[in-house]
């Protein structure tokens, strides 16, 4: 018996990294596992690994970013468990590029991934979530979205991820709002972990020699999208951060500072106000930067690409 015993969960981008800790975690607890991966060879390795644990699970190699093949995976998860109760979406790449040497594909590659992965699975599982509320049956249904840090805070050489996290962020929170009435909850995650789009980069790289605890392994995310997942949460709307023991919750955008009067400004007025709200807001620095690596307790430098 586990936290998820006898829910269906789908995980996109399940074949390696944090997505393939995520699978095998809700194998682990019960679940049955649709794991979605373009490479059909990695999805079938992982579901193998949940069979010879005692799981149940199914490879799909739909594109999560395409509208019949979202629709498709979803699909599967009915056909073969008789049900969906959970969404996780993770699947993601890189094309990282300054802003001035980035293409038109880079661009749509990556939201296509990242920003379209996430509304189209959602979509088809929410209708389905929609249809089974109004039927009265009880529903439960769960989704975990994939934002990041530099979705929340920008960053320097990814304009492209930058706006698809960013967005993934917001639409997660709206989705909850939209999807409360069918006993559906929405919550994002922000994790920090060791996968195939960072692992070349310097801080990411595993340990040499053996520690007490690798902070950066992907099993240590799980727990968390692993609850959210599960009939036991009771939260929708929140954006999590999870880094090796490190569990916390970012707070929503909220109003800083104003300068309020009772008669039009005039654009030689602007000035004077605009620079004294700009000196009096809480500061964030843009990820990437010095300031950043200094105000952050985590962040550390990143190599630039060109």
């Amino acid at each position: 018996m586990g936290i998820c015993d006898g829910r269906t969960a789908i995980v996109t981008g399940a074949g390696r990294g944090i997505g393939r800790s995520h699978a095998l975690a809700f194998g682990a607890e019960g679940a049955n596992v649709v794991v979605n991966d373009l490479e059909a060879a990695v999805a079938q390795s992982v579901v193998d690994e949940i069979v010879t644990a005692g799981g149940n699970a199914v490879a799909s190699n739909d594109d999560v970013g395409s509208w019949v093949g979202a629709e498709a995976m979803v699909q599967t998860a009915i056909d073969t468990f008789g049900r969906l109760d959970t969404l996780v979406c993770n699947a993601g790449n890189l094309r990282d590029r300054m802003l001035v040497n980035m293409t038109e594909d880079d661009w749509d590659s990556v939201l296509h991934v990242h920003l379209k992965g996430h509304f189209c699975p959602l979509r088809h599982a929410a209708a389905y979530w929609r249809d089974r509320s109004k039927a009265g049956e009880n529903v439960a249904g769960r989704v975990v979205f994939t934002t990041s840090g530099s979705g929340l805070f920008g960053n320097v050489g990814q304009v492209n991820y930058v706006a698809a996290k960013a967005a993934i962020a917001i639409l997660g929170r709206s989705a909850s709002a939209e999807l409360k009435r069918y006993d559906v909850a929405v919550n994002v995650i922000g994790p920090v972990a060791r996968t195939r789009m960072n692992e070349n980069l310097e801080r990411y790289k595993k340990p040499t020699e053996p520690v007490d605890f690798d902070a950066l392994d992907p099993d240590n995310v799980s727990p968390l999208i692993v609850w959210l997942g599960s009939d036991d949460c009771d939260v929708t709307g929140e954006i999590f951060e999870m880094t090796g023991g490190r569990l916390g919750i970012f707070e929503a955008a909220r109003r800083g500072p104003f300068v309020e009067r009772e008669s039009r400004w005039t654009p030689a007025e602007i000035g004077p106000a605009a620079r004294q709200l700009v000196a009096e807001r809480y500061f964030v620095p843009v990820a990437g930067t010095p300031e950043f690596a200094a105000w952050h307790p985590i962040a550390q430098p990143i190599a630039m690409p060109k």
